[in-house]
């Protein structure tokens, strides 16, 4: 219909449902994946805006909300825990989740981002704009392990967005933005991975958003995420 295509943002193709159910799998896969090796990757996924019953934000569908549900209705999991640290709120993933009480959701963004009405997750950490490394590392640290400990989930899902860096090109039509480097981001997802395996927790990571229309450049930034969870593999 096209107030729903309207309110998701993307125009409507086959390519484009064949793609976004793709990534759907993909996070499913890798969840799976990540329950039987310690830890797995989708280059893809991230779909945190979608709702139960709607495409918002460029989601046509929520992969974090359906690898969540899919699990725990198959025992495979017990509890699970997203963790966002997208730029924006996972809003849809904490919708779809909040009646769940095997699910936890965290999400850690740029407070005055979309959406400009936010939904409830376990814990919400509003970030205000320009908020680089130091407080970043500092407030992540301190509001995340707390939340494993208490959760004690059997799988993380890991939004590794790239659209909280400081020359993300979201800063130019979102009124919400912050100011992370290279070197911030490589520390946020080695801290995120660590504190899971560490903990014995499974984590399956997804790449969440970035916009850079420079593709080497973004390429560069969503890989980050991957060369951690490599490196950390490697040392299991």
């Amino acid at each position: 219909a096209p107030n729903a295509m309207r309110r998701i943002g993307l125009p409507w193709s086959p390519a484009m449902v064949r793609a976004v159910r793709l990534e759907v799998a993909g996070t499913l896969l890798a969840a799976r994946l990540a329950l039987s090796t310690g830890i797995a990757c989708n280059l893809g996924g991230g779909t945190h805006h979608a709702q139960r019953a709607a495409g918002s934000g460029f989601n046509p569908f929520n992969d974090l909300a359906v690898a969540s549900l899919a699990l725990l209705a198959e025992g495979a999991a017990r509890r699970v825990l997203v963790v966002d640290l997208d730029v924006h709120q996972g809003d849809g993933t904490a919708a779809i989740l909040s009646e769940e009480p095997r699910a936890a959701t965290f999400s850690m963004h740029a407070a005055r981002a979309f959406p400009v009405r936010k939904q409830r997750s376990t814990v919400d950490v509003g970030l205000p704009n320009g908020t680089g490394d130091e407080e970043y590392l500092r407030l992540l640290r301190e509001h995340l392990p707390p939340l494993l400990d208490e959760h004690r989930p059997d799988l993380v899902l890991y939004d590794a967005g790239v659209d909280c860096h400081g020359a993300d090109a979201v800063r130019t039509f979102c009124r919400g933005h912050l100011s992370l480097t290279d070197a911030g981001l490589r520390k946020r997802d080695f801290f995120v991975m660590d504190e899971c395996l560490s903990r014995g927790v499974p984590v399956a990571t997804v790449i969440g958003g970035g916009y850079s229309t420079d593709m080497d450049e973004l390429a560069s930034r969503h890989a980050i995420h991957a060369e951690v969870a490599a490196a950390l593999a490697n040392c299991s």
